[in-house]
């Protein structure tokens, strides 16, 4: 029999998501302050009118604060985190939607969903004309995304709910036993990489690209955000092309890994402590190599390129890109449908499985690869070892840990569950037409939150197909766990007694 929900805990969930929405209040402070400083006064309008009413609902579910004495039920905290995601995109849409760049609302709400699970596709029209306030609200909107709302809310937050906040936007290791201290270790790293990329980028922008100091500074802004935080957007249409430069690749490679790993590792490589027996260090340098592998065996057959390094250049970069969700292309859209054969499949398969667990990249995550690897080698040993031999269930993450047989059942259960989002987005794709390699391509890219296409994502694209894309957005990005919270509290409200 399921339980109704008490006041109490709609109150507790609204309280929190109050909070979570005034932090959006404050982070639209700065495109509103971009936007005054560059004389974009409607642009200044619209994120005036995104913090005055973030502000009055945050102010407004502060009244609803819970009992003080109340312990948080650990359900709470996933529902919040997956209403998060659903709501804040319907705030943030309010500079989007006003900008003229969308023909519908719906088409601005994608992109907003888009920026903030940190995937990438978008369906705006003339990005080389949106103001640059809105522009930069798009970025932040990846930022935030990636380095978790949920976060910066919870270094405000207390009670036993921010673990399972924590946990309900895809996050799974703590580098230490207080979720606050996590947190602001995890927005820490964010600044350090933050002022030494932005850095870099800006000396780029005015030494190679040309650019005067503010123009070099935008750019460098925004593509810090979109590479640290593997999502994709880029201030012009033509993306990482658009600089035409091997040392800008190079900068943007080295943030793009940055964002691809855990925070767990980088809390190991900032204390010095020895990362190669790492689970998820060995299983994604293999992937990222049988991906490209692949990748580049098929750019060859296929004879795109007609030289050595450039072909290196360009099936670098993209299978970089894809493995660590980024998004990012050196190509255009239609070049990159083009490929065929091996060199389409690798950038898929490198999409799927997606960088490491506890990171702002999306997809399989490495951990569960590594982990269904080292369980089924494992179970191959038994089988071939003699009777009363001891096979060791154990792998290296952050210390020696144990394979139970209830882990292992957790990996194959999200990772099949991964492989069924996948294949919906591809069955609906195919219902209005579209061939299976594209249909495939363009659902695995949203789901994994890559944001690489193939051209199906547009301004045309059919509306229930775009609503899919948001679902798959939204679902991948927070992992299962969290719908499934959300689904289930819904129902005890609507059924329970």
């Amino acid at each position: 029999m399921l339980l109704r929900p008490s006041i109490e805990d709609h109150r507790s969930i609204a309280h929190d998501l109050g909070r979570i929405i005034g932090v959006v209040a404050l982070a639209a402070v700065v495109p509103l302050v971009w936007a005054v400083a560059k004389g974009e006064w409607q642009s200044a309008s619209q994120f005036a009118l995104l913090i005055g009413i973030s502000t009055a609902v945050a102010a407004g579910a502060d009244r609803l604060r819970p009992d003080p004495g109340r312990a948080v039920d650990w359900s709470h905290g996933m529902v919040v985190a997956a209403l998060t995601w659903l709501v804040v995109p319907a705030f943030a849409t309010i500079p989007l939607w006003a900008s003229g760049h969308y023909a519908r609302w719906i088409d601005s709400y994608f992109d907003a969903m888009s920026g903030l699970t940190t995937t990438g596709l978008s369906v705006i029209q003339d990005l080389d004309h949106l103001a640059e306030s809105v522009n930069l609200w798009r970025h932040i909107l990846q930022f935030l995304g990636g380095q978790g709302i949920v976060l910066a809310a919870l270094m405000f937050l207390a009670g036993s709910g921010a673990l399972s906040l924590f946990e309900g936007e895809g996050r799974e290791h703590r580098m230490f036993p207080n979720v606050k201290t996590t947190a602001r270790f995890i927005w820490l790293v964010s600044a350090a990489h933050a002022l030494i990329g932005i850095s870099v980028l800006t000396l780029d922008g005015i030494f190679v690209q040309g650019f005067g100091i503010g123009r070099a500074f935008f750019h460098a802004s925004t593509i810090f955000m979109a590479a640290f935080d593997t999502g994709g957007f880029t201030p012009m249409s033509t993306s990482i092309a658009y600089y035409n430069s091997p040392i800008f690749e190079g900068l943007v490679t080295v943030l793009m890994i940055a964002g691809a790993m855990s925070f767990g590792l980088h809390h190991a490589i900032w204390h010095r402590r020895r990362i190669g027996k790492n689970i998820e260090v060995r299983t994604i340098a293999f992937t990222f190599s049988v991906t490209l592998l692949i990748t580049m065996l098929g750019l060859a057959l296929l004879g795109v390129v007609d030289s050595v390094y450039p072909m290196v250049r360009i099936g670098l970069f993209q299978v970089l890109s894809a493995h660590t969700g980024t998004g990012f292309t050196t190509v255009s859209t239609p070049e990159l449908a083009s490929w065929s054969g091996l060199a389409f499949a690798g950038i898929a398969i490198a999409m799927a499985l997606g960088g490491m667990s506890s990171s702002t990249a999306g997809g399989v995550k490495s951990l569960r690869i590594g982990l269904a690897i080292r369980a089924m080698r494992d179970t191959v040993r038994e089988a071939l070892l003699p009777d009363g031999a001891v096979v060791s269930h154990t792998y290296h993450h952050f210390g020696r840990q144990i394979i139970s047989p209830t882990l292992i059942r957790s990996v194959f259960t999200i990772s099949l569950l991964y492989v069924g989002l996948y294949l919906l987005g591809a069955a609906v794709a195919l219902g209005y037409g579209y061939e299976l390699g594209p249909a495939l391509f363009e659902s695995i890219s949203a789901s994994a939150a890559v944001g690489l296409s193939v051209g199906i994502v547009s301004p045309d694209m059919p509306l229930f197909l775009q609503i899919v894309y948001i679902l798959q957005m939204w679902v991948g990005r927070l992992e299962f766990i969290a719908i499934a919270a959300l689904f289930g509290f819904a129902a005890s409200t609507v059924f329970g007694k």
